[in-house]
């Protein structure tokens, strides 16, 4: 401060607060009192002095060794001695006409009202005992996409420490949700609920991101938001019904962002380790830019800290906390993106304390404590969410992240099924990650699991039955598929999975009779309509083949398998009254749009619907784009195919399906 006076509040103080303290202490806010006039900071001034000296508000847990980050929340040292000195001058308030503009009253919304509200059911909190993780579904209103440029979580209540939101685009978290008598659902968050788009979403106290079209993400109508709430009892019965503002807009993000999840899941402390080390690593296949990190371990982490060593042995941070406390995590986004050459280590180490020296320690005595979701287990997360350069980079680095993060899934799953042995659902959600992993043996011990618990359970039976198929075992399978359909005639998808082998089996007229009989009991089942239409097709059924195709369409536009055998149908069968060169044109054309023009089997198509409508050169330039892909992705016998093809359109001559 210059001048010889003492700082006052509206000259001094006023600006200090206002940047860096309301963004919570306002009304309506995540903090527990406002600090917005006067009266409000003179009267918790000793108290301001003393938190702002420790450093411990406002709350910022990177040190010295981290990169800087957007929105850093530290004080200076001279505006800490500031404080010190209007509190030691006795606070005065000083001149009106110095008070910078008070902060706009924004009713809880700090970047004004939302797009769309999304209210949670309200729980009612009790006022003691442990801590409790409660997950609860919101569906997502309307149809078609949209995209989220910004959020913020509300909780209205001081039982809430914090929240992570996934998307659900099935029916599967819902299923957990209604099942369960009270609002929301206990236990872990199912695999097929994930962040989206490469984003983490989640808010703690002082969290908040404002928003922007280029961090923008898709969401769906019908999709379920699945927001897992940590809460603790505060001495009262709360009502706990957050909310969450969605800012939205129609517009697609430039680039989108990749996320990798290092972690372990196997953890282990020993009771009184007061060392205890976790690492892992994950190399980049492509370049790309670090624009964010965010940590998550509970109550027994000490230090916490991410790197990135470069294929040239170069250590760059990415973070380091060496005082980590589970009150005050954070997302950190880098001022400035750390760009890194493809083989770069994302590397991360937790260190713990599970000593009786850790005052944060939540067992007395230390126990032996392992992975969990439950805030008495411990978790090691470091996830770091990135730019590549172009939309093929991110495909590379996203896919690459998923196989290691479903990896580290499945052990996980193995650790929450030793607990509890008989939750089908974790059952079920194992099974389905190994299915993910290609490890079809040990997803068939856990549908098989699920089966002996739920022995009337149709979709138990059909889910051992897909398992048995994929691992060659077709006998065993039709078995399972028969039992899913004795216990309820009307199960759809075991007689869908059942005439599919009766098909392959060529028992062509059984399958149809199987197929008939899942569109009878789900006329929804697109797969059904249009492997029905194939079979017919084979029959000489060409014009009931048509309209499974037009109901399967009706159901999903978006189906290229079924875009592409319809055009195939339309534009190449031998009867000609059944050729619709124009349609098929169409649906071939908006089969290629799907697949950003990268599949060869929608490209030959359109070629067949081009030279039959007569436009050859068109076929010709489309045929060999197909062909290029084709001999790019070794597809072999598809590439020969689209040759003899082609030598027809060069010679004006359109292709037809031959007999047989």
């Amino acid at each position: 401060m210059s001048g010889s006076g003492s700082p006052t509040f509206t000259a001094h103080i006023a600006p200090i607060v206002y940047g860096h303290c309301v963004t919570c202490h306002q009304r309506d806010g995540d903090a527990p009192f406002s600090l917005v006039t006067y009266d409000e900071v003179r009267r918790r001034a000793n108290q301001i002095a003393q938190v702002t000296a420790k450093r411990s508000m406002p709350p910022w847990k990177p040190d010295g060794e981290a990169p800087a980050f957007i929105g850093d929340r530290r004080l200076t040292a001279d505006k800490i001695a500031v404080i010190d000195q209007w509190v030691n001058a006795g606070a005065p308030e000083g001149r009106v006409e110095d008070l910078p503009p008070l902060p706009a009253p924004k009713g809880g919304w700090q970047w004004g009202a939302p797009d769309l509200v999304l209210a949670l059911p309200t729980y009612l909190l009790r006022a003691d005992g442990a801590d409790v993780f409660r997950n609860f579904v919101v569906s997502v209103p309307g149809q078609g996409t949209r995209y989220v440029r910004g959020f913020q979580f509300r909780p209205r209540s001081r039982g809430v420490h914090h929240a992570n939101i996934r998307i659900d685009p099935t029916p599967a978290s819902r299923a957990l949700d209604e099942a369960d008598p009270e609002p929301g659902y206990e236990g872990a968050v199912l695999h097929s609920a994930d962040y989206p788009d490469g984003h983490f979403l989640g808010w703690t106290p002082g969290q908040a991101t404002p928003p922007s079209t280029e961090l923008a993400w898709r969401l769906t109508g019908g999709a379920d938001l699945v927001v897992q709430l940590h809460m603790r009892p505060t001495g009262r019965v709360e009502q706990v019904a957050p909310l969450v503002g969605l800012y939205l807009t129609d517009h697609a993000p430039a680039r989108a962002p990749a996320i990798v999840r290092l972690g372990r899941q196997n953890l282990d402390i020993p009771a009184g380790a007061a060392d205890y080390r976790v690492s892992d690593s994950f190399r980049l296949p492509v370049a790309a830019s670090v624009v964010a990190v965010q940590p998550h371990a509970h109550y027994r982490a000490r230090t916490v800290t991410a790197w990135a060593t470069l294929p040239d042995g170069t250590r760059r941070s990415l973070l380091h906390i060496g005082d980590w406390d589970f009150n005050w995590q954070d997302q950190y986004r880098l001022a400035t993106p750390l760009e890194l050459p493809p083989g770069t280590l994302l590397e991360m180490e937790y260190v713990f304390d599970n000593s009786a020296r850790n005052a944060r320690n939540p067992s007395h005595p230390p126990e032996r404590v392992a992975w969990g979701w439950r805030s008495s287990d411990e978790m090691a997360d470091m996830w770091i969410q990135m730019l590549a350069r172009d939309e093929n980079d991110r495909r590379a680095v996203s896919e690459a992240a998923r196989r290691k993060m479903t990896a580290e899934d499945a052990i996980g799953s193995e650790v929450l099924i030793a607990r509890q042995p008989d939750y089908v659902d974790l059952r079920n959600d194992a099974a389905l990650i190994y299915r993910e992993l290609g490890r079809f043996d040990q997803a068939l011990v856990q549908f098989s699991a699920v089966a002996r618990l739920q022995p009337a359970s149709p979709a138990a039976q059909y889910n051992v039955g897909v398992t048995l198929e994929a691992l060659g075992r077709e006998a065993e399978a039709v078995s399972a598929y028969k039992e899913a359909i004795r216990l309820d005639q009307s199960y759809a998808p075991a007689h869908n999975a059942f005439a599919n082998v009766l098909y392959r089996l060529r028992r062509v007229d059984e399958a149809i009779a199987e197929y008939r009989s899942a569109l009878q009991s789900d006329n929804t089942l697109v797969g059904a309509h249009c492997s029905l239409a194939r079979a017919l097709i084979e029959r000489k059924r060409p014009i009931e083949a048509v309209d499974e195709y037009r109901a399967a369409l009706r159901v999903d536009g978006e189906s290229v398998p079924c875009l592409v055998n319809f055009a195939w149908l339309l534009s190449a069968h031998r009867d000609p009254t059944i050729r619709r060169p124009a349609e098929a044109i169409e649906l071939a054309e908006r089969a290629v749009a799907l697949t950003d023009r990268a599949n060869a089997e929608a490209l030959d198509v359109l070629a067949a619907a081009y030279a039959r409508e007569g436009r050859f050169e068109a076929a010709a330039a489309t045929a060999i784009e197909a062909l290029g892909i084709a001999d790019r992705t070794s597809a072999t016998r598809l590439a020969g195919d689209i040759r003899e093809r082609l030598n027809l359109y060069r010679q004006r001559i359109a292709f037809v399906v031959p007999e047989g």
